[in-house]
């Protein structure tokens, strides 16, 4: 079977939400002295990022990303561990995320940190109802290059705007980027607190932080 045959299979078994057929494929490619590289980054990575716009199309709906993000992960698992020390994929950038404290929405926090670790990010998740120290003392421990925070409430949203100062006060604002999301965020929210940026969807907010951080 011809290289581009394997990345089309790949990208599919991703867009039907299959996960046994992604291992499967993902073993047999294994198996064939296919470059595991090369599956991940033209052959799953495509499928997962199609996802990604059909989603934003509103095409798809948040269970089918979910369960398309977990055959993604196993997928990549099974092709990572085939790839020798010199050679694994390093993490495009190490991120901090959460929602802030007072807010128990999780669902599109989670939704991105999965994208996000799908796309080559090492993601450290601290859940919901985080308070700014949590985030403070993560950014820390893991050295990160990133922070995001969700909000998906006007009374919680209050908690990106603290997070802001309290990296201007610990030294470490301009040591990391600051991506902001939620319900009630838009790009003036961003501006207005000092933000590097919003995203919008998981498509946006992996196309803007790509960016940023080029």
């Amino acid at each position: 079977m011809e290289k581009t045959e394997w990345f089309k299979k790949a990208a599919q078994s991703i867009l039907d939400m299959d996960d046994e057929a992604a291992k499967k494929i993902a073993h047999e490619a294994v198996a064939a002295g296919m470059d595991p590289l090369d599956m991940i980054n033209k052959g799953f990575t495509e499928g997962i990022r199609r996802m990604g716009d059909l989603f934003d199309r509103e095409e798809i709906f948040l269970p089918g990303l979910l369960i398309a993000s977990e055959a993604m992960t196993a997928a990549v698992e099974i092709l990572e561990a085939a790839l020798p020390a010199d050679k694994q994929q390093q993490k495009l950038a190490v991120i901090v995320i959460g929602t802030v404290e007072g807010d128990i929405h999780d669902i599109g926090k989670g939704i991105i940190a999965t994208m996000l670790r799908v796309h080559g990010y090492e993601v450290h998740d601290l859940g919901r109802d985080v308070p700014v120290e949590k985030f403070i003392e993560k950014i820390v421990e893991v050295k990160a290059d990133v922070v995001g925070s969700s909000a998906m409430m006007t009374t919680t949203q209050i908690g990106q705007k603290k997070l802001e100062e309290a990296l201007v006060e610990a030294g470490l604002r301009d040591k990391v980027k600051t991506m902001v999301g939620g319900a009630v965020g838009s790009d003036a929210w961003a501006q207005k607190i000092g933000a590097d940026f919003f995203g919008e969807t998981p498509h946006d907010t992996i196309e803007k932080l790509g960016k940023i951080l080029s």
